[in-house]
């Protein structure tokens, strides 16, 4: 088979896109005229795609407008979503129209942290309970090193965790408006390249990674503790708003809460929401994000009670959001009018974007328990959701 063309001097032009999707299509004998299709120079591309050759175009829409109430998001916003489910849109609008005639909705980020967990080996585990001891000790010019290689980022404390003879240090760090993996990577390599060179009594092996960071997949330790944003939504939905907009009750709402928490126990599910997923990708697909942190962003708790009044206060938390406004694909055209439209691009839009997507995940939770409750789940995937080409 033919090898896809490389100019290194030259890649990201139309023209070498066009010789690439030559090669594909003569290869293959598969039509690429839509992949070919786009409106943007490929120059504005170095730094996120390598081989370019075209582009996936997966349909948009706007639900809304969501009312929000946050210390960040204030106001009403029309949310891009991009996705190729049915009825997705429909539901989360729905959502968003009880919400907003309710009031809006209470938005909270009440953690921020993005880590890399690096994992130092020793001769016996006493040789790594000092190291724990010096590490905490020594945390000040642990802290400086790390900093050294970062502008914004900021290193605000290392847990430790042991195992046998192993430790590993879960540096966490605040990174401004970007999502920081590769922040946070560069400078803890720096520090921990610093505390090797201090000489460690006993020290056999380090790595820089080995899976406690759970990055691009999620964990229980992120519940608890913490990976990108940790985003609170709530409302209060009155009685007869129920009723009106999703034809039932916060009775029904509440008893199918529980069932609902109970069939996530028995699956040993790190949700008990119902579709996290499905929002939080729309949204991170139309606005830059890096998708495959979805795998983190859309674990997450529900909590429902019915007041003393009879209505139904419902809230999402999401406790490891990893979202970013600037850097990775946020400055992609299409991905920078997108955050345009929340107000959200750039410096100091990263925890306004964090509450507009956990207030989005809290309207598709509501839409779909209150669709299943009144018996109108598959009706509306029937009327909306269906496309047999």
């Amino acid at each position: 088979m033919q090898k896809l063309p490389r100019d290194k001097n030259n890649d990201y032009t139309v023209e070498m896109a066009q010789q690439r999707r030559q090669v594909v299509t003569s290869e293959t004998g598969a039509s690429l005229q839509h992949v070919g299709s786009y409106s943007f120079d490929p120059a504005v591309l170095p730094g996120n795609i390598e081989n370019f050759s075209g582009v996936a175009q997966i349909p948009l829409g706007f639900a809304g407008p969501v009312l929000v109430n946050g210390e960040h998001a204030q106001g009403q916003f029309y949310v891009p979503m991009a996705t190729s489910e049915g009825t997705l849109l429909a539901s989360y609008s729905r959502g968003m129209r009880l919400t907003r005639e309710a009031g809006g909705i209470k938005t909270t980020v009440i953690d921020d942290a993005m880590q890399r967990a690096p994992v130092f080996v020793f001769e016996d585990a006493r040789a790594a309970l000092r190291f724990g001891q010096w590490v905490e000790e020594n945390f000040e010019a642990i802290k400086a090193k790390a900093e050294e290689t970062t502008s914004s980022g900021k290193l605000r404390n290392i847990e430790q965790y042991a195992v046998a003879k192993m430790r590993w240090l879960r540096f966490n760090f605040t990174c401004g408006d970007a999502a920081g993996q590769n922040m946070v990577s560069k400078a803890t390599r720096h520090a921990c390249m610093w505390m090797i060179d201090q000489g460690i009594p006993g020290l056999e092996n380090f790595t820089l990674a080995a899976n406690f960071d759970t990055d691009k997949k999620h964990s229980f330790v992120n519940s608890l503790h913490t990976r990108g944003k940790r985003a609170v939504a709530e409302v209060t939905l009155p009685a007869k708003l129920v009723q009106d907009i999703m034809h039932t009750t916060p009775e029904d709402l509440f008893r199918q809460r529980q069932y609902s928490n109970m069939g996530a126990l028995m699956a040993g599910s790190v949700c008990n929401g119902a579709h996290y997923a499905n929002g939080i990708t729309a949204m991170f697909i139309a606005c830059g994000q890096d998708v495959a942190n979805v795998a983190e962003s859309s674990a997450g708790f529900n909590y429902s009670e019915i007041t003393p009044e009879g209505d139904y206060y419902f809230s999402t938390t999401i406790p490891s959001l990893v979202v970013a406004t600037y850097g990775g694909g946020t400055g992609l055209p299409t991905q920078k009018e997108c955050l345009d439209v929340l107000g959200c691009y750039g410096k100091g839009g990263v925890y306004k974007f964090a509450e507009i997507v956990a207030a989005t995940v809290l309207c598709g939770e509501l839409s779909l328990a209150a669709a299943i409750v009144a018996d109108e789940w598959v009706s509306s995937h029937d009327t909306y959701g269906r496309n047999r080409p």
